[in-house]
């Protein structure tokens, strides 16, 4: 993720600076206010969530509590009250037609208590929503106004709210004397199922909470939905059977003519039988249509079971091929890649490379992580790399003692990446763009002499390469080929040598630690950028003197780097020959052009 450096990425909120101070040693912690504990989210807060429109300052967030007689949709206790509801409208819709088409009287005794308790539910669910704020389209912010909410209430669902609620049965027995009612109320019954958008909108709220699983919550819907409407099918089409006037000439009378006489049970779980047969397209045939009103009924049924099928297909079609769309892609890319290898008559050690390489991006991709960072903003991406990183670059020789300002603004710049075995991340020869921190695995140095590959050291965590070729801008004297999987930090050289630049006392720090990391070493294969003998102190007056190994070597870009750092250009060795002496002699145009210019701009200044 590519970021351009500010100071605002460093100005972090009030909540991350609590953190960064609980995890640094030595400082007090800041208490929190219950304000600060109010509005902290969480995964069950976020379901509850107001995005106010744009332009509002004045826009309190925190309403999700409710506050006197108004009660807040996002409060925890409605939804508690919700989701009861919802289990009562299961019931209502699976009962009503089940006693509409199994109890040619009134239902039992206990059905009937059950029923009117559950009505007087749904009535103190009419009081409350009186009382409940709710959302303005428009504005998208919460409306706590009680004459509003009632208006509102009044001029949408409360007509159908209380019809559905009504229970006409009773009434039916307290007018006319009779329990034994007839289609009239049970047609009236029918506005029972006006209850079931509560289901929906149960639904679709679980859907969007990220506690639960979508793939879960969105199979619970559709088996919901098939088995309500197996349910009501049968009901219905055992209803037909036993209110024909000729009993045998019905579906179920033709296989068993004294079907009244048998169990309930047995009664059910054959008109169930026989909707999912009919559903499923199966039809055995056992059980069918044997006079003009079934036949019409199992015409518009079937005809139904079109659109209803082809809803159940589409959605678990959707959610299988989603959960297998990049497993497909992979292994058609891992098939294109064999056939170029086959085709090219590529090496077999490339080969192992492209799958590797291919596979592990694929199981890298998998945690989303690279998607998910791009998506934040800066200080929260700055906030995960200085947990997550800043801990290993603290470690590297290279930034020892500079200030964690640009340590952050390094972290902020870096960029994780996986690499399988055997993967070459450096080439020989080559001039890097980038500079490599190794989090974990292993990294081979290997010298290419006369076509023969020998490894001359292993890079572990904490360790860094391609600093030289950073530095020096020269080419890489060895390849650095990962030996395990490995995790791997990438910085670009053009912004190491940036932040190098921020600071004078950074970038003497970086150039002394690369100094006195290369005489430690003993590596004279980079220029001998080191002269025998230096102190290892790092003062400055002893860095200076490698203006002359550096001016000797003719390495124009290093001397322009050490430069930069005010380092003493004037110093000289005991022939009293300064850097540009010895640089001139050599013949190196490009060191001797970079001294003069520098010499020229130290001029300037002092005119000034």
């Amino acid at each position: 993720m590519e970021m351009k450096f500010t100071p605002e990425a460093f100005k972090f909120t009030s909540s991350m600076k609590r953190v960064q101070q609980q995890n640094e040693p030595g400082k007090a912690e800041t208490p929190h206010s219950e304000s600060d504990e109010d509005t902290a989210l969480s995964l069950s807060s976020l379901s509850k969530l107001i995005i106010p429109p744009l332009g509002v300052s004045s826009y309190n967030q925190n309403q999700i509590k409710s506050k006197g007689w108004i009660i807040s949709p996002m409060d925890s206790r409605y939804r508690c009250w919700e989701t009861f509801m919802v289990l009562l409208v299961f019931y209502s819709a699976w009962v009503y037609p089940f006693e509409v088409s199994f109890f040619s009287s009134s239902p039992p005794r206990k059905l009937y208590i059950a029923d009117n308790v559950v009505d007087l539910f749904f009535a103190v669910d009419i009081v409350l929503t009186f009382f409940v704020a709710y959302i303005d389209s428009r504005t998208q912010l919460l409306v706590q106004d009680s004459q509003k909410i009632a208006v509102r209430y009044l001029s949408t669902w409360f007509l159908m709210d209380l019809a559905s609620t009504i229970p006409f049965e009773a009434l039916g027995y307290l007018f006319t004397g009779k329990s034994k009612v007839g289609i009239s109320y049970f047609l009236l019954g029918l506005l029972r199922f006006w209850r079931l958008r509560r289901v929906k909108q149960f639904f679709t709220r679980l859907e969007k909470d990220i506690r639960f699983s979508y793939f879960w919550i969105r199979c619970a819907r559709l088996l919901a939905v098939t088995l309500f409407l197996v349910h009501c099918a049968g009901c219905l089409y055992y209803l037909l059977a036993d209110r024909y006037p000729h009993q045998g000439r019905t579906w179920l009378g033709s296989v068993n003519p004294n079907f009244r006489e048998t169990s309930l049970w047995i009664r059910y779980i054959s008109a169930l039988y026989w909707s999912i047969t009919t559903m499923t397209t199966v039809g055995y045939g056992d059980l069918h249509a044997v006079n003009t009103v079934e036949m019409i009924f199992i015409i518009l049924y079937m005809l139904f079971n079109l659109g209803l099928t082809a809803y159940i297909i589409g959605n678990m079609t959707n959610l299988v091929v989603e959960g297998t769309r990049r497993t497909m892609e992979f292994r058609n890319s891992i098939e294109a890649a064999s056939n170029f290898v086959s085709r090219n008559r590529l090496p077999p050690r490339l080969k192992e490379q492209i799958l590797a390489y291919m596979c592990l991006r694929f199981k890298a991709e998998s945690l989303n992580q690279q998607q998910l960072i791009e998506q934040l903003p800066k200080s929260i991406y700055t906030g995960i790399c200085q947990h997550l990183f800043l801990p290993t670059v603290k470690k590297v020789y290279l930034f020892d003692g500079i200030s964690r300002e640009i340590l952050l603004h390094l972290v902020a710049k870096m960029k994780a990446e996986y690499l399988p075995p055997r993967e070459d991340v450096i080439m020989q020869n080559e001039a890097p763009d980038d500079v490599y921190i190794i989090v974990s695995g292993e990294v081979e140095i290997i010298d290419y002499e006369m076509k023969k590959e020998t490894a001359v050291g292993t890079l572990r965590s904490e360790d860094i390469f391609g600093e030289i070729g950073a530095l020096c801008c020269r080419p890489q004297r060895f390849t650095f080929r990962t030996k395990t999987l490995s995790q791997l930090l990438r910085l670009k050289t053009t912004d190491l040598i940036a932040a190098m630049q921020t600071k004078q006392e950074d970038n003497l720090a970086i150039l002394k630690n690369f100094l006195q990391q290369n005489k430690r070493l003993e590596d004279h294969k980079i220029g001998d950028l080191v002269m025998e003998g230096g102190e290892e102190d790092g003062d400055p007056k002893n860095i200076a003197i490698s203006l002359l190994t550096v001016a000797d070597a003719g390495n124009a870009a290093f001397l322009d780097e050490l430069l930069k750092a005010r380092l003493d250009p004037d110093i000289g060795d005991s022939e009293g020959r300064t850097p540009l002496h010895i640089a001139a002699s050599k013949g190196h145009e490009e060191s001797v052009l970079v001294l003069l210019k520098h010499a020229c701009n130290v001029h300037v200044r002092e005119m000034i």
